[in-house]
């Protein structure tokens, strides 16, 4: 299994991140792409790749910290993507449910970065929350100007219709945890038909931990539980979706 999104960089995993990422392989996870959201994180996500070779990172600043963003952070970023640890930009995109920092500046920031992953021949790991059109918009748009850009969808919550556009754009779909909710009607409803070849699959973790782990530190080896749902809504064997999705993230990060 491969978990194409997880902060291990994250405070919840201080007591015992060497540990776990030590039994990764003994739980079935074969990697693990480590997100950053600042550069701060982004570094620590660096730093781990280094040490661990089942963890690989991926670099950028979340909508939430956009303010932070300026000429120096990006200098460092691209500094950072010559590493060969460093697989993708991300998490970048627009956030309005929080608001965290100015929708202007999320819109300029996360239009910065996808030039700055042009500029480095990376693909993009793209969040987004209630901000459906004006992502999309930014994307096509960015699409348009790069035609080579390849990018992913975290975490997908978003109904079957806005799915179908992302992929005819040319977008890898990730879900996660929430995809075992009882109420998570879009996730289900996606799962069902994403076409395989851009299915991956993600934990967040410590993030949305999956059923039957819910409310619980979320881990990648729980990544296995959000697997054995979406196989069986397709009606498929869980052994082959994970083989396929994991075939599809080495494909989207060229690894």
């Amino acid at each position: 299994m491969i978990d194409s999104h997880a902060h291990l960089d994250d405070e919840k995993f201080d007591y015992d991140r060497d540990m776990l990422i030590c039994n990764l392989a003994a739980n079935g996870v074969d990697r693990v792409y480590n997100v950053g959201s600042d550069l701060p994180s982004s570094e620590t996500s660096v730093e781990l790749a280094k040490i661990y070779d089942n963890i690989r990172a991926v670099i950028g600043v979340h909508p939430h910290e956009a303010s932070t963003y300026d000429d120096a952070v990006e200098a460092r970023l691209m500094e950072l993507a010559e590493d060969e640890h460093v697989k993708a930009i991300g998490e970048i995109g627009l956030d309005y449910y929080y608001d965290l920092s100015p929708r202007d500046v999320q819109r300029e920031v996360f239009k910065r970065q996808i030039e700055l992953a042009h500029h480095v021949e990376l693909p993009v790991v793209i969040h987004t929350r209630e901000a459906v059109q004006e992502t999309f918009d930014i994307i096509a748009e960015a699409v348009a100007t790069y035609p080579q850009m390849k990018f992913l969808i975290h975490c997908f919550t978003q109904p079957v219709e806005m799915m179908a556009r992302y992929v005819e754009l040319g977008a890898y779909i990730a879900l996660g945890g929430a995809v075992t909710f009882k109420n998570a009607r879009h996730p289900k409803e996606v799962a069902k038909i994403v076409p395989l070849d851009r299915l991956l699959l993600e934990t967040d973790a410590p993030y949305l931990a999956p059923v039957p782990m819910r409310g619980k530190r979320n881990e990648p080896m729980f990544i296995k539980h959000t697997a054995r749902e979406i196989a069986g809504l397709r009606g498929m064997k869980t052994s082959e979706l994970i083989d396929i999705t994991a075939k599809n993230a080495k494909d989207f990060f060229n690894d």
